[in-house]
């Protein structure tokens, strides 16, 4: 086996690893873009399906002769994005990282709208944390399985958290009688960011918590499984909830910065239709660009030292760190 030597920027392949350094933040934030990168939703299951054979022919050590460690990468590029590297099944296409983007900007749009009522203020909100779970749960960690009851607990918890923050302070700004009309319908765009942030961390704690007791499973810088740790668990769920906690902020508190700014300018005074496509552009673009940035603050393979771990992992490996995959 033998892989061609290439000029295209591509690094020599490494089978699991990526081809961007995940110990910087550029490295990782490069990374997540190809993650999210939509095209993947395009990919059609012929082309899945030999990246997969492609892949395996490499770890068997059958590869062909000067095949180019750009064909590999990109066929693992589509394989990490289409199936989950637990359970090695196709994730739901609207529940994979490269489609949170295109299925969820409809609902950030939603919530974004200006001038909300109370029932339209639930029905965004609902809409949105029911994506947010389904995504959660598609993209978890699944080395140990996870009842169908947690993810009902988690759903329910966040959607309950989402509406009940979003709906009290709205009526809270409406009864607020030092504000004016203005400045009330100004400060209620940003009432969807803490109730998401808020609401979005409680979907991952609660979904999540059984790997708690149970822990996750841990494997050596070979791919060695080690077994089941609690330690782990906890880091894992830690910075998961975190990334949910950031995630909301620029996307939930730019766009009305910069929509209220474009209301002010001549031509969506003149044309307010024109407020729903400048709105949804804003909102998309900035969907986007806050995505990798939030999933890139961690590594999605956890480092943690051995010292850290529990004594039963401890007596099994002599290297100094041990891996874990955090989920998304």
């Amino acid at each position: 086996m033998s892989v061609g030597d290439t000029h295209d920027g591509y690094p020599p392949f490494q089978l699991d690893s990526s081809r961007f350094n995940q110990e910087t933040f550029t490295g990782r934030l490069l990374h997540f873009l190809d993650v999210i990168d939509p095209r993947t939703l395009l990919v059609s299951d012929k082309k899945l399906q030999s990246s997969i054979q492609l892949l395996e022919l490499y770890r068997k050590g059958q590869l062909p002769d000067n095949v180019p460690s750009k064909q590999l990468w990109e066929a693992q590029k589509v394989k990490q994005a289409i199936i989950h590297p637990d359970t090695g099944e196709k994730i739901f296409m609207p529940f994979r990282m490269s489609g949170f983007v295109p299925f969820g900007s409809p609902f950030v749009i939603g919530m974004l709208l200006p001038n909300p009522t109370i029932g339209k203020t639930i029905l965004w909100q609902w809409m949105n944390q029911s994506h947010n779970a389904c995504v959660n749960y598609a993209n978890r960690n699944a080395t140990k399985p996870t009842p169908m009851k947690r993810f009902i607990v988690g759903y329910v918890g966040a959607v309950s958290t989402a509406v009940s923050i979003a709906v009290g302070i709205s009526v809270l700004i409406e009864k607020a009688e030092r504000f004016s009309p203005a400045t009330k319908i100004f400060i209620k765009r940003f009432v969807p960011f803490p109730a998401v942030a808020t609401a979005s961390t409680c979907n991952v704690v609660l979904m999540r918590n059984s790997e708690i007791p149970q822990g996750i499973e841990v494997f050596d810088s070979n791919n060695k499984p080690l077994g089941s740790s609690v330690v782990a668990a906890k880091v894992a769920l830690f910075q998961t909830a975190l990334t949910r906690m950031f995630l909301p902020a620029p996307i939930l508190i730019i766009p009305p910065l910069i929509m209220s700014l474009l209301e002010k300018t001549k031509l969506l005074r003149t044309y307010p239709k024109l407020h729903l496509p400048f709105n949804a552009t804003v909102c998309t673009l900035t969907f986007g660009c806050a995505l990798p940035v939030a999933i890139a603050l961690f590594p999605q393979t956890c480092k943690i030292r051995v010292e850290k771990m529990e004594a039963e992992i401890r007596g099994l490996t002599t290297e100094e760190y041990v891996y874990c995959n955090k989920g998304l």
